[in-house]
């Protein structure tokens, strides 16, 4: 069986991704065969200090190792290894990727919030896109909104803004990066109709789940506000008890619903789908184009 790998390293989580690869008549797909996710929350470090504590560096080279000795295990062929905002603003992430090599014998590339759009495209979400409507993708991450247009599955235009969960739970995040995201929204979809969004990552996948709504349809703006109110009229241990979400989901999931509420707001965005994929799929989609298709 052919395996190939994904590592994330998030400002809120850490995640590996172990997939089966196989071939099919219409080229090359994957499973899901192992999923580990270990809630590090390097933001906290780097978006208020500016630097990985050494605490949180000898986590990381710890989960790191496991994560090694796992794809050793499963005879992962090959993988890649990403870490995107919190390691991007830490000014010591080039001493920590070389700890990670030494160490955990992974290599370890940061990313620019360009790169981390592109490889989330890399899941190929507009092969089901409706050719009638445009989009509006939203990635909200712990560090970065990554936000992208589509129009006829087409992508226009992309940008990185610095504005996650974690930098609002810290009270990180500027008002001007806000009015900078505002700004770029309505330029770059003002002369769009139909305009539908596309959300990715852990929260909105909770909230999709949470909504019991079908898989496939997407989520209102309605229901989405709903649980919005629903969620923060709760204290954070009622969250976890009441609604069963993890401590490090209870908290950062009122930011992003408050990302995603926001955005739709300034679109008229009345709809938004969920297709379940983030980062390492897309890491897992790539690996597959460099090393299988293109053969």
């Amino acid at each position: 069986m052919l395996r190939y790998a994904a590592i994330d390293i998030g400002s809120n989580a850490v995640r590996l991704l172990i997939a089966d690869i196989s071939k099919n008549e219409n080229g090359y797909s994957y499973k899901k065969n192992t999923l580990v996710r270990v809630p590090l929350r390097l933001g906290d470090d780097a978006f208020l200090d500016g630097h990985i504590s050494e605490r949180k560096t000898e986590d990381l080279l710890k989960t790191m190792t496991a994560f090694k000795n796992l794809m050793d295990v499963y005879h992962v062929e090959k993988y890649i290894a990403c870490a995107t905002s919190a390691m991007r603003e830490a000014d010591n992430g080039a001493e920590i990727i070389q700890l990670v090599k030494s160490q955990a014998d992974i290599d370890l590339e940061i990313i620019a919030g360009q790169r981390e759009a592109n490889i989330i495209y890399a899941n190929h979400i507009e092969e089901n896109l409706d050719i009638k409507k445009s989009y509006l993708y939203i990635d909200v991450g712990g560090g970065s909104t990554e936000l992208s247009v589509f129009v006829n599955r087409m992508p226009v235009a992309s940008k990185s803004f610095d504005i996650g969960t974690i930098r609002i739970l810290d009270n990180q995040d500027k008002d001007e990066t806000w009015e900078d995201m505002r700004n770029w929204v309505k330029e770059n979809t003002k002369s769009l109709k139909n305009l539908a969004g596309i959300g990715t990552g852990g929260n909105i996948n909770k909230l999709f789940r949470m909504s019991d709504e079908k898989e496939g349809m997407p989520l209102t703006f309605l229901k989405l506000k709903a649980l919005y109110n629903q969620l923060n009229a709760h204290s954070l241990k009622e969250r976890i008890s009441v609604f069963g979400l993890n401590p490090d989901r209870a908290d950062v999931i009122i930011p992003a619903c408050e990302i995603y509420i926001t955005l739709m707001k300034w679109t008229g965005i009345k709809q938004i789908y969920v297709p379940k994929v983030g980062l390492v799929d897309g890491i897992i989609n790539l690996l597959i184009e460099e090393n299988l298709t293109s053969k």
